[in-house]
């Protein structure tokens, strides 16, 4: 989650007031208040310096891919390419908003955020044994500027990059902006070598020369990955990378079923897996190697900012301009009956873009959110402010009348009737058709329910399922009326917010509801303006947040109220787990488990 975060940050916009600057030295940044780990730390809490480096590990992907490198502008892109480079910075996972040094090595800013002077880890190294120099640090802007997505170019135009010498780099805004420098600070930095007379925007066809404390040794396009250890990982030591990257092979074999990659769970072909679907970890975790323990099961509650899942409507669709439309289709998404019959009970109903934190809404706006929300009451649907916001509830029978006549008469409000048992618009005699979108190998099951009652209204939903690569290409050109998306956690409201839902990040793949709407902009722009401002912070975010949510631009689906592993008895980790990712870079192979492993399993 974080490093997602942390790659969104790039996109970032920060207005602050004009002060008077003083020079600053620092050992690690925050978004606000005071960092967890102190200058001279030893690791991170949720790491073990003590575990043993060897082993191997091999995990599962859904999906295929064609290419190398993240960045491109097109294809499918490896899993966890993106971590094969080093940033300046990295982020801690029991932590939101902190920046530790990693090729830093220390840093100095105007108080005003400015600009940032960072002096580099003069050990850095790329893995042909060349330096990390400032000189690629402005090299890998320039990339991102001219051939990198184009919301990159808009976020940061007028900032500016540059090598004071070998070790020594400085970024420079045109006017104070602390969030837009922050999010510079783990981008990834590429070898000017090696990307110079290369498009940093097309596919790779073999890995690309890294920085990380992984390399890309063995591959086969569509089928596997395999990540070797660096064993001579020149950040090996840090105290951000002590006690983690620990297994010296970590193997991704890719599937096109997640059915079939269960059943080669279960038979040993990989080792460890984070279940996301209810229903299977409550009737299919079963068998002689659960029951002799060969197989663990292991659960620990969410009860940070978690992810949550939402089935977003392309709003650029004339088709769901009218809100009453999309409150309609919300309507008939019978949570209730899925929950029960597909899912044991085990999903939470999504019911805030900032689930599981103090910037979510609650009951009604307070004083500070209805004088915020006040000059936008025309436009806002009145129940607004009066009304906390709850999603749907159904009877559970998976045939509730009650929300099948509400869903109706919205529909019939908003010129929609029925001719011949389908629902068909009043004006122009268009059948009420819309397509979800479906990434191949993926669980379908609760799409079918909502098939099933959107055709009692006379709607036809067509399930569009499709191969990664066409569904990457399709979401990139907006090219879906309805797609299920996943919306990261998100601990602290910050300038992310802008390619989630600012019209001017409207082409952004991560801006999948594709909303237009003046009121969302203005409270995203005020949220990025008071970057560092708690107080200011926390009546934003719960009054975008009321917007989001009554202008029912997603359907809600649902979370995990807790996380779900399975493993082959082979591996240790810390007793203490990171509150925002699975941990699993701070695990490590186990010999002695190993051994009491068949020799195939080991």
């Amino acid at each position: 989650m974080l490093f997602r975060l942390g790659f969104l940050l790039l996109c970032g916009l920060f207005s602050a007031p004009l002060l008077a600057a003083t020079v600053l030295q620092t050992f690690a940044f925050t978004q606000a208040g005071e960092a967890k780990y102190p200058p001279g730390f030893s690791h991170y809490d949720y790491a073990d310096p003590r575990a043993p480096k060897g082993g191997s590990i091999t995990l599962a992907v859904v999906g295929t891919y064609d290419n190398f490198n993240r960045y491109a502008s097109r294809g499918n892109p490896g899993i966890n390419t993106g971590t094969l480079y080093d940033g300046l910075y990295t982020s801690s996972d029991d932590e939101p908003g902190s920046y530790y040094p990693l090729i830093a090595e220390s840093a100095r800013y105007a108080s005003d955020f400015t600009w940032i002077e960072i002096r580099l880890n003069p050990h850095a190294r790329y893995h042909d044994g060349t330096p990390v120099t400032a000189r690629d640090v402005a090299f890998t802007f320039q990339k991102f500027m001219t051939e990198g997505v184009p919301q990159f170019r808009v976020a940061y135009r007028g900032v500016t990059v540059r090598a004071l010498d070998d070790i020594t780099v400085r970024i420079e805004a045109k006017k104070p902006d602390k969030d837009l420098l922050l999010g510079l600070l783990t981008f990834p930095i590429i070898p000017e070598s090696f990307w110079r007379d290369k498009k940093f925007n097309e596919p790779l066809s073999a890995p690309p020369l890294s920085s990380g404390p992984y390399r890309i040794t063995r591959w086969k396009l569509g089928q596997f990955i395999e990540f070797s250890r660096v064993k001579d990982y020149w950040a090996a030591d840090l105290p951000v990378n002590r006690g983690r990257f620990n297994f010296d092979r970590m193997r991704y074999d890719y599937y096109l079923d997640d059915n079939v990659a269960f059943e080669a769970f279960k038979a040993g072909a990989y080792d460890w897996r984070e279940e996301t679907s209810a229903k299977k970890w409550a009737t299919h975790y079963r068998g002689r190697n659960f029951d002799n323990g060969s197989i663990v099961k292991e659960t620990t509650p969410n009860e940070a900012a978690i992810d949550t899942r939402w089935l977003a409507f392309n709003n650029e669709k004339p088709l769901f301009h009218d809100r009453r439309v999309r409150q309609a289709l919300s309507l008939m998404f019978d949570f209730e009956w899925m929950n029960k019959a597909l899912y044991y009970g085990a999903w939470q109903r999504a019911s805030s873009y900032f689930q599981n934190t103090e910037y979510a809404a609650h009951g009604v706006p307070d004083a500070q959110q209805r004088a915020l929300l006040e000059p936008w009451r025309a436009q806002l649907p009145p129940a607004l402010f009066s009304q906390p916001y709850l999603p749907h509830k159904t009877d559970g029978s998976g045939y509730d009348r009650a929300s099948l006549l509400s869903a109706f008469e919205l529909l019939k409000q908003a010129g929609w009737q029925i001719k011949h048992r389908r629902l068909v618009n009043d004006k122009t005699g268009q059948p009420f058709t819309v397509e979800l979108l479906l990434r191949g190998g993926t669980s379908t099951e609760w799409a079918l329910p909502l098939q099933h009652n959107l055709a009692r209204l006379g709607i036809t939903l067509d399930l569009r399922q499709i191969d990664s690569s066409q569904y990457l290409r399709r979401l990139r050109e907006g090219d879906y009326d309805m797609i299920a998306t996943v919306y990261g956690a998100m601990p602290i409201p910050t300038s992310s917010l802008q390619i989630l839902w600012h019209s001017d990040y409207i082409t952004s793949s991560w801006n999948t509801a594709r909303v237009k709407d003046p009121i969302v902009d203005h409270f995203v722009k005020q949220i990025v303006a008071h970057q560092g401002d708690p107080a200011a912070l926390r009546p934003l975010a719960q009054a975008l947040d009321r917007v989001l949510l009554w202008n029912a631009y997603m359907i809600p689906m649902w979370y995990n109220a807790e996380q779900r592993l399975a493993y082959w008895d082979k591996f240790s980790h810390p007793v203490r787990k990171p509150a925002y990712s699975n941990g699993l870079e701070n695990w490590w192979y186990d010999t002695n488990k190993a051994g009491r492993l068949p020799a195939s399993k080991r």
